[in-house]
């Protein structure tokens, strides 16, 4: 594993190894944000349907899948998971959003800086398709506070992603 330098997390450093071009944006987080989304957002002035949120998801009856798999759906602050879409699209019975400690121990990052890329362990992923009406999108770089601006077809490659209609307003 390459050595992570003193200000890059994971989701960076696999940006960096792989020469995408991307922008980093800081912003001092207030841990009393009810939501960490569209606090980034507000932060960063750009419109909460560019700013993309992380979850990981637990999908039962997958076929030829032990159950649960744990995977992300990474849809647009803006708005909410579809779990109903997700499971249908994925040809699951079931989709519900992850036990939050689980999701931290999968991905290696905490709550409100989970981010697509760079996860600790490697999982499948859902990459809502409303991030193909913006030329860059926001997402979370690994910590509060800390997000990533980049193409959305460099994120659905890096990741990679299935990307589908998966968000609802």
């Amino acid at each position: 594993m390459p050595k992570r330098s003193p200000s890059g997390t994971p989701a960076t450093d696999l940006l960096d190894a792989a020469g995408v071009r991307y922008r980093l944006h800081s912003f001092p987080h207030a841990a009393s944000a009810p939501a960490y989304g569209l606090e980034a957002a507000s932060a960063l002035g750009v419109a909460p349907e560019r700013v993309f949120k992380t979850l990981m998801v637990s999908v039962s009856g997958l076929p030829g899948e032990p159950d649960p798999v744990l995977l992300a759906a990474v849809v647009p602050v803006s708005g909410s998971l579809d779990l109903k879409a997700l499971a249908g699209l994925l040809g699951a019975k079931k989709a519900e959003l992850a036990d939050p400690l689980l999701a931290q121990r999968r991905t290696g990052y905490v709550l409100g800086g989970i981010s697509p890329l760079g996860s600790k362990h490697p999982h499948r992923t859902v990459l809502d398709e409303s991030s193909f009406d913006f030329e860059t999108v926001f997402c979370s770089a690994g910590r509060r506070g800390l997000e990533i601006e980049l193409a959305p077809a460099e994120l659905a490659r890096l990741i990679p992603a299935d990307v589908a209609a998966i968000a609802k307003a």
